[in-house]
């Protein structure tokens, strides 16, 4: 590290470090005082040193100190350095400063609703730098903000995001509202600093202020995923109920369930082999039986078949027609299986399905 190496030659030729003035300082130095003197010896060494990590008024405080010291002589600059080190080498553990950083130390630990919780109780520090954390927040949780804010405030946080997360958010928005926030970003070159981090202190306030989640995912994907698993017929009578009580919502459930019949839409045929090797053969067997003369479901046993090898392609067929009928309850079973090895896929990312675009 440039610190350590800066640090590093302090000794044995040391030379005084000048600063413009007259008198030198005392040997007894204050904390604040060495603070300075280590951080304009590490400057003056070419070293570069993340002040800005630092909260504004310590930066501040620094720099008065700073502004108020002038000589430093030779004796007091190697206590004040050997002292430092010696402070650095007895350090066993370290913890990061505020409820955020705890977070970040903790991130997979703990649950959701307990850091929610966390943030609530702790608030919104003066000294931190909102952005930090709302820039690195996913798209959808910003642009869930943003649709609700007035324009000159989406055009702030639009001019603060990076610049590939603020075209995926100005993308999503409806026309004559990414419009209007683009031309308000033109308008944003006077306002000043203190102004952008209210801010983002207020929405970052109004982030931490909503209700943890309970699930995961969505109400239409946990039916979904239920339905996916269930009998033909009960999908079906379930589906019905739905378009009658809210067709909108049952159509956005008819998408998102994946069956034995959306395997020839939904799987691109070069992936069709992965899949084949995480089934067992003999739950594959039973469900192209069960599938044999139904239409919709044979159609996906032939895809199947049409995109492995041939040698494999004929083995099955002669098994399948060894097999004769197979009960339902033991077809809807194998064919859920070969579904969760796909989903399986899916999460792993070695399969990635085809999107069915929305009319």
């Amino acid at each position: 590290m440039e610190e350590g190496q800066a640090l590093a030659r302090i000794t044995p030729a040391r030379r005084m470090m000048t600063l413009a003035g007259e008198a030198p300082l005392p040997r007894v130095l204050s904390a604040r005082q060495k603070a300075a003197v280590i951080v304009r010896y590490l400057i003056a060494e070419g070293a570069k040193i993340p002040l800005a990590q630092l909260p504004d008024h310590m930066q501040q405080a620094l720099a008065e100190q700073m502004g108020a010291m002038r000589l430093v002589d030779r004796q007091t600059l190697d206590a004040v350095v050997a002292e430092f080190l010696a402070e650095l080498d007895s350090v066993g553990l370290a913890f990061p400063g505020g409820i955020e950083g705890v977070l970040s130390v903790m991130d997979g630990h703990i649950s959701q609703s307990a850091a929610s919780r966390l943030r609530r109780k702790a608030g919104v520090s003066a000294g931190t730098d909102p952005w930090e954390r709302l820039t690195a927040l996913p798209v959808p949780q910003l642009l869930a903000v943003i649709e609700e804010e007035a324009v000159e405030v989406a055009a702030v946080v639009m001019s603060k995001l990076p610049v590939a997360k603020a075209a995926d958010m100005l993308g999503r928005l409806p026309g004559e509202r990414a419009r209007r926030i683009a031309f308000a970003v033109s308008l944003t070159g006077n306002i000043d600093p203190e102004t952008v981090r209210r801010i983002g202190l207020a929405i970052l306030a109004q982030i931490d202020s909503q209700p943890p989640r309970a699930f995961d995912t969505g109400p239409v994907e946990r039916v979904g995923a239920i339905l996916n698993v269930s009998p033909a017929l009960t999908r079906e009578e379930v589906l019905q109920g739905l378009e009658a009580e809210d067709a909108g919502f049952a159509e956005k459930v008819r998408r998102a369930i994946f069956t034995w019949v959306h395997i020839p839409a939904r799987i691109p045929p070069r992936d069709v082999p992965k899949i084949i090797r995480m089934v067992d053969q003999v739950r594959l067997v039973a469900a192209m039986a069960f599938a044999a003369g139904k239409p919709g479901m044979e159609e996906t046993t032939e895809f199947i078949l049409s995109n492995i090898s041939q040698r494999m392609a004929q083995g099955l067929r002669e098994e399948v027609a060894a097999r004769g009928k197979v009960k339902e309850k033991e077809g809807e079973e194998a064919m859920n299986l070969i579904i969760g090895a796909i989903r399986e896929l899916e999460a792993s990312g070695e399969v990635v399905m085809v999107v069915e675009e929305e009319e």
